[in-house]
C-alpha cells in the first residue's frame, strides 16, 4: 500500500472515568459495541485491522466494496465494525463471523451484513494526519464522509456536554454502551489512553451456581464464579461470570466454595450441562461451548455447586438475557436469598432505534 504510514498500527485508545468531563475543549461521541477496526485504503485495495493487529477483512467480506464506494481513494480511519439488529447492536451476530469456514462467513455476511462507523481520520493522500489536532481531523473527516451510504457511517459528536449526557441514558437502547470524550486539540497517539470512556455501572445480585477453575489447573486457584438469574417461569439462567479477584481471593475461594461442590448435581438447573459435557469427553467430541471462541485452547469446563449462595456484581449492560462483559464481584450477600435473585430487579432501558443515531 503506497499511503502515509502502513499496517498494523495500534489505535489510540481510551481510560474509563466516572463522569462526563465537563468544560471547554472537548469533543464527545457515543461509545459503540462492536469490534474495533482501523481502515486501510489505497485505490482497490483495502485492509481491515481489529484492535489486537490482526486482519479482519475475511471475516467480513461485504464491507471491502461498501468501503471503496464511499471512502477517498487512499486514506486511514479508525471506527468500529457493527452490526445492527433487530433490537439495536448485535454483539452476539459479530462472535458469530469469528469462524474458520469461508463458506459460513459468507452466509453470515448475507443474512447479517455489518457496517461500519468512522470516528476518525488518520490518513488523507500523501498527507499523515495522525500529530494534526483532532478537531480539525474532525472536520476533514466529515467533509470526506459528507456523501457516505450505509453501510458506511460517520459517527455523530458534540461539543455540548448536556447533548453527550442524553446520548448517554437514550442511546444505551440501541446497545450503545456509553460515551467517549476526546480533546480537540489532541494528536492522534497510538497505544496510548488519550481519550475518556464513562460506562454504564450497575449492581446486581445473582446466584452463584458454579465456578470455573483458574488456569493453572484444577484445584489451584478459582479462575471464576457462574452466575444466574431466575425469569418469570422460575428457571436459572446463565448470566454471565465474576472474575475480579486476587490471587489471595481465589486461594481462599477454593476452601470455601468446598462444602457446596459436595452432591451439587442433585437437582441442579444447570445438570444437563454436566451431563452433556461428561458424555462429549467420554466420545472424545467437542461439546458445543466447550473452548473459548476466541481461544480454541481454553477450556471452559465448569464445576456445579449447590445453587445457595448470593453475590452482589457491577456490571455495565445486559445483552439480551446476559451480561456484556465479565462483572466485577463486589460481595457476598448471605441476607439474600436465592429465589430472590430475578431479571426484574435489573434497569431496562427502552429501545431506540439506530437510524436516529445514523441521521444525527
Amino acid at each position: 500500500m503506497d499511503l502515509p504510514f502502513q499496517p498494523p498500527l495500534e489505535p489510540m485508545l481510551a481510560k474509563l472515568t466516572e463522569a462526563i468531563p465537563a468544560g471547554d475543549g472537548w469533543q464527545y461521541e457515543p461509545k459503540w459495541d462492536g469490534f474495533r477496526a482501523l481502515v486501510f485504503r489505497d485505490g482497490d485495495e483495502v485492509y481491515i485491522q481489529s484492535r489486537d493487529l490482526k486482519p479482519l477483512d475475511r471475516y467480513f467480506p461485504e464491507l471491502p466494496p461498501a468501503l471503496r464506494a464511499a471512502l477517498p481513494e487512499r486514506c486511514v480511519l479508525d471506527g468500529e465494525v457493527v452490526i445492527v439488529g433487530e433490537d439495536g447492536l448485535d454483539f452476539d451476530a459479530l462472535l458469530l463471523r469469528i469462524h474458520p469456514a469461508a463458506s459460513r462467513v459468507k452466509l453470515l455476511a448475507s443474512q447479517t451484513p455489518a457496517s461500519f462507523v468512522a470516528w476518525d481520520l488518520l490518513a488523507f493522500d500523501d498527507q499523515d494526519l495522525r500529530g494534526v489536532p483532532l478537531g480539525q481531523r474532525r472536520r476533514l473527516l466529515e467533509r470526506l464522509l459528507a456523501e457516505a451510504r450505509p453501510p458506511v457511517h460517520l459517527t455523530p459528536a458534540t461539543l455540548d456536554r448536556s447533548i453527550a449526557a442524553g446520548w448517554f441514558d437514550h442511546f444505551e437502547g440501541a446497545g450503545l454502551d456509553g460515551v467517549v470524550a476526546k480533546r480537540l486539540s489532541d494528536p492522534y497517539q497510538p497505544g496510548k489512553r488519550g481519550w475518556a470512556k464513562i460506562k454504564h455501572a450497575r449492581t446486581a445480585d445473582c446466584v452463584v451456581a458454579g465456578f470455573r477453575w483458574h488456569k493453572n489447573g484444577p484445584g489451584t486457584l478459582v479462575g471464576s464464579l457462574l452466575l444466574g438469574l431466575f425469569d418469570d417461569t422460575g428457571r436459572l439462567n446463565h448470566v454471565g461470570i465474576t472474575a475480579s479477584f486476587t490471587a489471595d481471593n481465589r486461594r481462599q475461594l477454593v476452601e470455601e466454595l468446598a462444602p457446596l461442590r459436595e452432591n451439587a448435581l442433585e437437582g441442579h438447573p444447570w445438570a444437563e450441562w454436566a451431563e452433556w459435557e461428561a458424555a462429549a469427553r467420554a466420545s472424545g467430541q467437542r461439546m458445543p461451548g466447550a473452548t473459548s471462541r476466541w481461544n480454541r485452547d481454553r477450556d471452559l469446563s465448569w464445576e456445579p455447586l449447590r445453587a445457595e449462595r448470593v453475590c452482589e456484581v457491577a456490571y455495565d449492560h445486559l445483552q439480551g438475557d446476559r451480561f456484556r462483559h465479565a462483572t466485577t464481584f463486589l460481595r457476598w450477600r448471605p441476607d439474600k436469598r436465592p429465589d430472590q435473585c430475578r431479571y426484574d430487579q435489573l434497569e431496562v432501558t427502552a429501545p431506540f432505534e439506530l437510524k436516529a443515531i445514523f441521521g444525527s
